[in-house]
């Protein structure tokens, strides 16, 4: 037997998360196109031609349903049956959604499983949560009164939507603009050569030379007799000093630099938006055992991590990844739910204890 599956928490009820599963219509908007099958009551044909992990379309049917916590329908692709089992489990801020899909006849290719599986997990975690956001503003002025708590939009938000900026964008851009040029001029300046007073060199003062002979008596020049010098003797050679072997300098080893990270907000949606962390090793040694803490609001959490492996403890998620090369950097992108739809970015955030920028 082979068995395939995944779970995803969401921040909406359950109900919602029903609708949005078993009605055709909406099931095309986040998994794939469904039509009732002609002169075949109760069965529906899914267009997962073209999904990863999926041979062609799928013909499926109901077995059994509890709406809105269970539902269980039979796949048939092909030669291949599988039972596919969807239960939605009410939670605290939500439910949650586990998908599991057995094979009970024929099989998957080496991988498919594997790709079939993850294209669930894409869906669920990813276009299902943007969907249930869409379907939440709809029904805010339907049930404004009974709403849950993520279909009801805050005061405040509106509040700051309806108020106009008071702020000139272009304002902003030419005084920062004229603090650059005014900083880059200031460092400029500071960095000129100085006009400095040439000091003045002595000229080089000749050595005393001595006399090769000892003066006598003074005598006129017309009547001074010519004194023959005596021989030189031939000055001995000086040793030439033995050459000093010069030592070969010790490398110096690589300072290992702190290491350096950065949060963005990579994209938003109604309940929810992804982040990323990009870790930075701006020192000339490998970095390995790094840890980076993302604090977020209360009632959020936290899904679908690449680049790391992660944990959650309360408001805070834990990140700790592979080792960064020398001047090299290590992307952490996950998403966050919350039931707040104003904040779309975590509280804090730090690596190794230092705060990221960014935030």
């Amino acid at each position: 037997m082979i068995e395939i599956g995944t779970q995803v928490d969401l921040l909406h009820p359950a109900d919602r998360v029903w609708h949005a599963v078993t009605d055709p219509a909406l099931l095309a908007r986040w998994f794939a196109e469904a039509e009732a099958v002609p002169d075949r009551p109760g069965r529906w044909r899914v267009g997962t031609a073209g999904l990863p992990g999926f041979d062609g379309d799928v013909e499926i049917a109901a077995v059994r349903q509890r709406e809105p916590e269970l539902l269980v329908v039979r796949c048939v692709e092909g030669v291949r049956h599988t039972e596919l089992t969807c239960v939605v489990t009410a939670t605290g801020e939500g439910c949650r959604v586990t998908v599991r899909e057995t094979v009970q006849q024929g099989g998957w290719s080496v991988g498919q499983g594997a790709r079939r599986e993850e294209c669930y997990r894409q869906s669920l975690a990813g276009r299902l949560p943007a969907l249930l956001d869409w379907l939440a503003f709809r029904e805010v002025d339907l049930r404004r009164d009974n709403a849950a708590p993520t279909a009801v939009l805050p005061v405040a938000l509106m509040a700051e939507v309806a108020r106009p900026s008071t702020r000139s964008r272009t304002g902003w851009v030419v005084v920062g603009s004229g603090a650059a040029v005014l900083a880059l001029g200031l460092a400029g300046w500071a960095l000129l050569p100085q006009d400095r007073e040439e000091p003045t060199v002595a000229a080089p003062v000749p050595p005393s030379v001595r006399p090769s002979a000892t003066p006598g008596p003074s005598r006129s020049a017309a009547s001074a007799r010519p004194t023959s010098a005596p021989p030189s003797r031939s000055a001995t050679p000086s040793r030439s000093p033995s050459p000093t072997p010069s030592r070969t300098p010790t490398p110096t080893p690589a300072v290992a630099e702190p290491l350096q990270a950065r949060y963005a907000t990579v994209s938003t949606r109604v309940f929810g938006y992804t982040g990323e962390v990009v870790v930075a090793n701006p020192g000339g040694t490998r970095a390995t055992g790094w840890t980076v803490v993302v604090t977020l609001p209360p009632g959020s959490s936290a899904a679908e991590v690449t680049g790391a492996d992660w944990r959650q403890d309360g408001q805070s998620v834990t990140f700790s990844g592979p080792a960064v090369a020398a001047g090299g950097t290590q992307a952490v992108r996950f998403e966050v739910r919350t039931a707040d739809p104003v904040t779309k970015a975590p509280q804090g955030c730090t690596v190794d204890e230092r705060p990221c920028a960014g935030l």
